[in-house]
């Protein structure tokens, strides 16, 4: 019989991982508190599993086969109980994060796993009281984690290498590409990025350098087709004759004194708000956010199936 994950929250995030964890062989039992949100829960996740086979996309898995994987229960010491791995998933709240970790806590064995979905909350501020801290760690997800394969791997500064080691070997084992930290950091790696960019986006808005529909375009198409599939290091490296010394040595001091000029970080307010609230509600009405969210994956879907296409580097 197959190992057990265990699943705590059935939204939205906790419906991938149940996803994935079943694609990757394991049995998966999803907790939540109310029957009826399960029972939504596994309709997602039979929709998604017959979308990721349809698209060559479950490693090679029958959806049928992986859903039968997938359980669910409103008990949570039974559904924790022999656990190899346990995948939080509630919302962004400390002090919830706090006081579910604590019961899981009572709860699971010695070597069960406690991972968190957090985006942004450091492992040491809801793992330090635990009995189980050492087996405690973050695996956050990109969202559609479906669609999107990088989770970060953020170990508290207990967490063993054991726990850190045996997480990353699950994530790779299915599918996902683990981006380890090797130390905490607000905001994770991949936040961070974001918002540095969305910052800098929001303060050629707001000093009238640009109209958010033309921050848009650079991205689209400019810089996020090179980082979707080489990422920026890469991409310095490949923009400069002699490579990566000879971008620096060329362009260092002009990133410098730029970046110099960037100042404090600027509030999502006011005026800038409101003009970039209009430029993206006329792209993406309010009464069709449903629809375009579902057009987002069925992009991101279609983008995951070209990079299995892309040839390695020579």
């Amino acid at each position: 019989m197959s190992e057990k994950i265990a699943i705590v929250g059935s939204g939205l995030i906790g419906r991938s991982w149940a996803v994935l964890f079943a694609r990757g062989g394991y049995r998966v039992v999803l907790y939540d508190v109310k029957e009826e949100l399960m029972t939504q829960a596994m309709e997602v996740v039979q929709a998604q599993l017959h979308s990721l086979h349809e698209s060559n996309l479950l490693l090679g898995r029958d959806p049928a086969e992986c859903y039968t994987r997938v359980s669910t229960s409103t008990f949570l010491s039974s559904a924790v109980e022999g656990a190899l791995l346990l995948q939080e998933c509630v919302p962004e709240d400390v002090e919830l994060k706090r006081k579910v970790f604590s019961e899981l806590d009572t709860l699971v064995s010695d070597t069960t796993i406690l991972s968190s979905s957090t985006s942004c909350i450091v492992p040491s501020k809801f793992t330090e009281t635990l009995s189980h801290r050492s087996n405690c760690i973050v695996s956050h997800p990109v969202n559609p984690p479906h669609y999107c394969p990088a989770v970060e791997i953020i170990p508290a500064p207990w967490t063993t290498d054991l726990a850190k080691d045996k997480t990353i070997s699950i994530m790779k084992q299915i599918g996902m590409k683990p981006v380890v930290a090797k130390k905490e950091c607000d905001g994770f790696i991949l936040n961070r990025l974001q918002y540095a960019v969305l910052q800098e986006s929001w303060r050629l808005v707001e000093d009238g350098v640009c109209d958010p529909q033309d921050i848009d375009t650079v991205m689209t198409s400019g810089l996020g087709l090179r980082w979707s599939f080489i990422g920026p290091f890469q991409t310095i490296h490949l923009n400069a004759p002699e490579g990566v010394t000879d971008y620096a040595e060329r362009y260092s001091d002009g990133i410098v004194r730029v970046s110099k000029q960037f100042g404090e970080p600027r509030h999502m307010t006011g005026e800038t708000l409101e003009k970039v609230r209009e430029y993206v509600e006329g792209e993406v009405p309010m009464d069709k956010h449903k629809e375009n969210l579902q057009w987002r994956d069925g992009v991101l879907k279609q983008l995951a199936v070209f990079k299995q296409s892309i040839p390695d580097k020579p």
